[in-house]
């Protein structure tokens, strides 16, 4: 793991391992790049895999929580990236993360070969912000991870199926990290009160379709859980009506979000470093 600072002084960490596209990858809201093991693991010999730890995530630096903004996000990629001295690079974004490469399609539309949306589009499902709004900021009820991970499969009944014991301990080790006897959050509990605006009476969510169109000409792919509550499947429908070049799959057992060791999900990414190469 690395660090590159900010132009506000933030620290912010990162992973880069691999040889070939580079490929970064960017987590969702509450997440960090551990997320990403299984695509590190998986195409560390075909793809230049840079894993990104937005800031009051995971070991980046917690700084001021009106910082914690997809916008201010956008422009530390482009720091790292300017760190790298990378020109161009194929993002995966999960949720946040591929909103993220939504604003640097018309912020540096330059920097990018290709973009795979990992269960996440211009529209979100408001039941889905619902239950972010639920449990974001507040510690887990669990005492250990392996509490924790046995939980896991009622915990997600009816969204995520056919999940091996070790993705769900994989997972909640990824999430949560356990010391004395209780387990804590890995990202700053203030990115509640960064993202409670959005739930305000009289907020009124932007227009995301002109950010996805200005990706006309990029490599894209979409990776759809069939139970997500943030990715609708009208939503899909219209980013594939628009992009009817886009690779995409929508894996039946999965809900929000897929873990991107799915065969399906695979060969999303598959296609577009392809197309990217």
């Amino acid at each position: 793991m690395d660090f590159v600072t900010a132009a506000d002084g933030v620290r912010l960490a990162y992973d880069d391992q691999g040889e070939g596209v580079p490929l970064l990858c960017l987590p969702g809201l509450t997440r960090n790049m551990d997320d990403f093991e299984p695509v590190l693991d998986h195409y560390r010999t075909r793809a230049r895999v840079i894993r990104m730890d937005f800031r009051g995530r995971g070991a980046s630096d917690y700084a001021d929580h009106a910082t914690y903004t997809p916008p201010q996000e956008a422009q530390d990629v482009v720091a790292l990236l300017d760190h790298l001295g990378i020109e161009k690079v194929c993002i995966l974004g999960t949720s946040r993360g591929g909103l993220v490469a939504l604003i640097l399609a018309v912020m540096a539309r330059d920097r990018l070969s290709g973009v795979i949306f990992n269960d996440i589009g211009p529209d979100i499902m408001a039941e889905g912000l619902a239950v972010i709004m639920d449990y974001i900021g507040k510690p887990p009820d669990f005492t250990s991870l392996a509490e924790a991970a046995a939980a896991m499969p009622a915990l997600y009944e009816g969204v995520f199926r056919n999940v091996p014991a070790a993705t769900w301990a994989d997972f909640v080790r990824r999430i949560w990290r356990e010391e004395g006897g209780a387990l804590h959050l890995r990202y700053d509990p203030k990115l509640r009160d960064a993202v409670a605006p959005a739930f305000a009476p009289d907020f009124k969510a932007p227009d995301l379709w002109p950010l996805f169109e200005a990706m006309a000409d990029l490599p894209v792919g979409l990776i759809r859980g069939a139970q997500s509550n943030i990715l609708s499947a009208e939503t899909a429908a219209e980013m594939r009506r628009r992009r009817p070049d886009m690779a995409f799959v929508e894996l039946g057992d999965r809900g929000h979000v897929p873990f991107l060791d799915e065969p399906g999900a695979r060969a999303v990414v598959d296609t577009v470093l392809e197309r990217v190469a």
